[in-house]
């Protein structure tokens, strides 16, 4: 029987070494070592027979969303960067060892056709999409202010992170039966915004928006849409876009960011049936931090 744990000091705390990485960043540089639930997950079946599509799965909470959703009986097609190959073939390393098919496909989703294709690869491989997670995100801190944001900057945030989400939730519709759920990442960044994060706090709070609008707008044709607002997560998005690393997290009432594997089993609820009353939710994991 597993003994409670005090949740500030169930994981590394910082100060953590200093790090930095090229975009998009890396897990195995990563000092601590992220936990995606390798060694902690149980599955019960919550999600047997399932077929899932998660954007970014090839590291962070996408993959923590795999190998859960995996574990819990789904098979999981996810997208990653050209770059992010070897990321990803961990990724299906975990949700094979859970017996469930894993499809990794490179795609930019900053583009139409890209959104459009992959949701026809996915219905060629599962025949539907009864679970679709938007979670792939992308920022870049500018404490310089406003003026240090250039346009290419601002283009590639909200192509990432709107755009993207906009189309896949609207090519994927036609695929999803009733019962099927949308959830998508926003951020404690949608309420409280860092001045060095403007562009991404922009785009986590439209996708509050948009979730509670599209919940209303699904609710007669039986799917659910609902929201995971993560605090600081220990990514490889961290290394790779901020700064400073060495105190990450410490802001955070828990004092401490949270790993890949606590923010999967708000994903799992929220496609599971025992959410069969919850759509337009945001779900707020932000380890003490208050949010509306």
């Amino acid at each position: 029987m597993n003994q409670p744990q005090n949740p500030a000091q169930q994981h590394p705390q910082p100060e953590f070494p200093a790090q930095d990485q090229p975009h998009p960043g890396w897990t195995g540089p990563m000092d601590p070592p992220p936990d995606h639930g390798e060694r902690s997950y149980r599955g019960s079946g919550r999600l047997e027979g399932r077929k899932a599509v998660i954007t970014g799965g090839d590291s962070g909470i996408g993959r923590a969303v795999a190998l859960a959703f995996a574990r819990e009986g789904a098979d999981v097609l996810f997208t990653h960067l050209d770059e992010e190959k070897e990321e990803a073939r961990e990724t299906v390393r975990w949700v094979e060892d859970a017996g469930r098919r894993a499809v990794p496909v490179s795609c930019d989703i900053r583009e139409e056709a890209n959104c459009r294709s992959l949701v026809e690869q996915a219905v060629a491989e599962f025949d539907r999409i009864d679970i679709l997670v938007n979670n792939a995100a992308y920022q870049m801190s500018q404490p310089e202010g406003i003026e240090a944001i250039s346009t290419e900057q601002f283009d590639r945030v909200m192509r990432t992170n709107l755009y993207g989400m906009f189309w896949l939730s609207k090519f994927a519709l036609p695929h999803i039966p009733e019962g099927g759920s949308i959830i998508n990442s926003t951020s404690v960044q949608a309420y409280k915004p860092s001045p060095h994060l403007l562009d991404y706090a922009m785009t986590k709070g439209a996708i509050v928006t948009f979730t509670q609008g599209l919940a209303q707008m699904l609710a007669d044709r039986g799917v659910r849409v609902n929201a995971v607002a993560p605090g600081p997560v220990w990514t490889p998005l961290i290394p790779a876009t901020l700064p400073d690393t060495v105190e990450f997290g410490k802001q955070a009432p828990l004092g401490r960011p949270a790993q890949p594997a606590e923010m999967a089993p708000a994903y799992v609820f929220l496609a599971s049936p025992e959410a069969s009353f919850i759509t337009a939710e945001i779900v707020n994991a932000t380890g003490g931090t208050p949010l509306p």
